[in-house]
């Protein structure tokens, strides 16, 4: 099997029983074998993401406002933003083992759990916006987590510094807070039903952070690297000094972060 033909099928199908089938390939392949990379094998660089066919793609200030989770429809537009960032994490962990084959064996088959976990993420959203009464691509999405992806396609280690350990990172900011929002609407259960879903994505995607974290800092020896270098990766995508209202401490120090960085990224305490 040549997995890396398998992961860009993947990557491009914008079917998401596809993607499953062949994640599952993939992951199945690299658990019995050694994954070995043809000298010729160059990784493409994708004109578009996946999801381009199902959604209208504009400039993030062009979003409307999500504020009210009353209705159906604006509780949708919660679920799709929400479903949009699982489907785009979906790529982007298949796309971190297709872009950098050098990376050993263990990184291939944590992105390709980190991949499976997406899409199971994805589907619970999937089924609540349908429950709703709507579909993935029924609401504007913004590109930017391929826009990110596209722009450390050179680098894993700033693949690692920007992706896992600064987008994922600033959800398990904001995934306690969305939760807070809707929990004194509860009693619709389909309110319910996306507050359990937000538990189950915010405990595995600490677990994501971490992984995330742990390749980081695989890289920083590697190369010989001090792992400040990450403020100094932040300040060249000039992502340094987001306002950032809530960090959470406790997800962050469970993911691999250190005090001093929490402190540095705008926690007030860390201990």
């Amino acid at each position: 099997m040549n997995i890396y033909n398998t992961l860009e099928q993947a990557i491009l199908s914008d079917n998401i029983l596809l993607k499953e089938k062949l994640t599952v390939q993939c992951l199945e392949y690299c658990n019995q074998n050694e994954v070995r990379v043809e000298e010729e094998f160059v990784p493409k660089q994708f004109e578009k993401p996946s999801y381009a066919s199902k959604c209208h793609i504009v400039d993030p200030r062009e979003l409307p406002a999500r504020k009210d989770f009353d209705t159906s429809e604006g509780l949708a537009t919660l679920v799709h933003a929400i479903a949009h960032i699982e489907y785009s994490a979906i790529d982007l962990a298949l796309d971190a083992v297709y872009r950098f084959p050098e990376m050993p064996m263990e990184y291939k088959r944590d992105w390709l759990v980190v991949a499976e976990d997406e899409i199971r993420h994805y589907k619970m959203l999937e089924e609540l916006l349908v429950a709703l009464g709507y579909k993935y691509g029924d609401f504007p999405v913004h590109c930017g987590l391929f826009d990110a992806a596209e722009h450390t396609a050179h680098s894993v280690l700033e693949r690692m510094a920007i992706i896992p350990r600064y987008y994922e990172a600033s959800g398990l900011d904001v995934n306690p807070q969305i939760a807070k929002k809707l929990d004194n609407k509860r009693k619709n259960p389909l309110v319910k039903q996306l507050i359990d879903a937000l538990d189950i994505i915010y405990n595995e995607e600490i677990e994501h952070v971490y992984k995330g974290d742990k390749w980081f800092k695989y890289l920083c020896q590697k190369e010989g690297l001090e792992e400040s270098i990450y403020f100094e990766i932040l300040e060249r995508y000039r992502l340094m000094g987001k306002h950032r209202p809530h960090i959470n401490v406790k997800a962050r120090k469970e993911a691999g972060f250190a005090c001093e960085e929490i402190l540095k990224l705008g926690a007030k305490t860390c201990s």
